[in-house]
């Protein structure tokens, strides 16, 4: 899919999911603002908003690096006037700045809990709120948000009920801004990994250390770009990166291992999964593998 004059304003693309999503829409010709709040390098989180701008820019796409704090609604204004001052439209619009703290209530502070619900769910609604003059005007208007599936199992509150709640409030908004901006003909939609995603802002949390089963953020850029080129009809959707990609047709996923050879079972379970997504994903699979098995004979 060409992205040649589609116009993408990513928040939090300074590093990891993000940047993949950003480089990988530069591949297809997009221009590309970046709008989080990482200007300066950091030796503990590498990745800045420059950073990201040159790897965007040596995938062959326009980037514009813009210093944004999403819970600001100055900043934000300003981030998509330059955006629009910049390219001259925007189109896209993805919210992938988020905010993670994956512990009990008696072991948040509130200052944690504030955090996370204003970057997560505020700051996406901010976001989109604040977009939706200009994604009116586009002719291919989408906004997509890296939020996962709603399973209102109590086993995704029992541990970190904060956290839940705030990435819940993404998702909820994906489902509300649908079908409230149905009639603008703006798709609105979300994306969540169904294994855990290597990135160095993941590395930083403690429970997170020494995983290998993992995948690279290039399946969920993958994801997004087939997601992003769906008709407009398709929207109100919580999708899978894994679902999204095997139903586009991909078979290969060793690709996207972080240890070479790793098995797609033996890969680490992201949560939030439902058994609907289970399902479906194990159904694709050996969908898949009847396919290559019947093509041998």
């Amino acid at each position: 899919m060409s992205l040649k004059d589609t116009v993408v304003f990513i928040t939090g693309g300074s590093r990891g999911i993000g940047e993949a999503i950003a480089v990988r829409l530069a591949r297809e010709g997009a221009s590309i603002a970046i709008a989080a709040k990482t200007a300066d390098a950091n030796a503990k989180l590498p990745g800045t908003i420059h950073t990201a701008a040159q790897a965007i820019e040596r995938a062959g796409g326009q980037a514009l690096p813009l210093q944004c704090d999403i819970r600001d609604e100055h900043q934000v204004q300003a981030a998509l006037a330059a955006t629009v001052q910049r390219f001259g439209h925007l189109d896209i619009v993805i919210n992938n700045a988020s905010a993670i703290f994956l512990e009990g209530t008696e072991n948040t502070p509130a200052k944690r809990y504030d955090l996370m619900h204003q970057i997560n769910g505020r700051g996406t609604w901010l976001v989109t709120k604040l977009a939706l003059p200009y994604l009116k005007q586009s002719k291919r208007p989408r906004v997509l948000t890296l939020s996962p599936p709603l399973d209102m199992a109590q086993k995704w509150f029992a541990k970190n009920p904060a956290y839940t709640m705030a990435k819940y409030n993404m998702s909820m908004l994906v489902l509300g801004h649908a079908a409230e901006f149905a009639p603008l003909g703006i798709a609105v939609n979300g994306l969540w990994p169904y294994t855990v995603i290597e990135t160095a802002a993941l590395n930083m949390i403690a429970q997170a250390k020494n995983r290998p089963n993992l995948r690279t953020p290039e399946i969920m850029a993958d994801a997004a770009l087939e997601v992003l080129g769906r008709p407009r009809e398709f929207t109100g959707n919580l999708c899978i990166d894994e679902v999204v990609l095997r139903e586009a047709g991909v078979r290969d996923f060793g690709k996207y291992a972080l240890t070479e050879g790793t098995r797609d079972e033996d890969m680490e379970l992201d949560g939030f999964l439902g058994d609907a997504e289970h399902d479906r994903v194990r159904a694709l699979r050996t969908i898949h593998r009847s396919s290559a098995a019947a093509a041998k004979l």
